[in-house]
């Protein structure tokens, strides 16, 4: 009996699927390299760990990131809200029930989310560099929040914080300073 050459490839296709998932199921696990595990003892230094009593009497310890990593935690929080809003807005832009009109504005709008955050980065960077530990930039529509980290945050510091986001970022209406003082 004669196969076609599609019923050939497609069980070809199958063949090759099963042997690789049959090689999958049987390797063993890795151990994890040692960058990995030095990672995990840097990011162990960083935590401070608080002792707590609870209701029974028992002692517990309660890990608290430290300030830098509160700031890094907020950014990946926010820059994963939007990798998923233009990973849905990617899709609406591959959508071809859509018209040409939904489509660009679904571009544009990723552009926008990218240029920001972008911008967000550029100004986190900038405010670091006029002396303070760390910066948290997050941008919504016309407001902008600004967070460093500092002992003291100076009405001029502030100002300058002020005119440098004003200067970034075009149209922006209202922008809030505040800080977090070192521990």
């Amino acid at each position: 009996m004669l196969l076609k050459k599609q019923t050939v490839w497609l069980l070809t296709m199958l063949s090759l699927v099963v042997v690789l998932s049959v090689y999958y199921v049987t390797t063993p696990e890795k151990t994890s390299t040692n960058m990995t595990a030095s990672e995990q003892k840097e990011s162990a230094k960083k935590e401070v760990a608080k002792t707590t009593t609870d209701k029974e009497g028992q002692s517990k310890a309660v890990v608290t990131p430290t300030n830098d990593e509160t700031f890094e935690v907020a950014r990946m929080e926010i820059t994963d809200q939007r990798n998923k809003l233009m990973e849905e807005l990617t899709v609406l832009m591959a959508n071809t029930d859509l018209t040409n009109e939904e489509r660009n504005e679904a571009y544009e709008t990723v552009k926008q989310l990218s240029e920001l955050n972008t911008k967000e980065g550029i100004l986190e960077s900038l405010i670091i560099s006029m002396g303070f530990d760390a910066a948290l930039v997050r941008a919504d529509g016309n407001n902008v929040s600004v967070t460093v980290k500092a002992d003291k945050l100076s009405q001029s510091k502030a100002n300058d914080i002020i005119r440098l986001v004003s200067g970034e970022m075009e149209g922006v209406q209202n922008v809030a300073v505040e800080f977090h003082p070192k521990k």
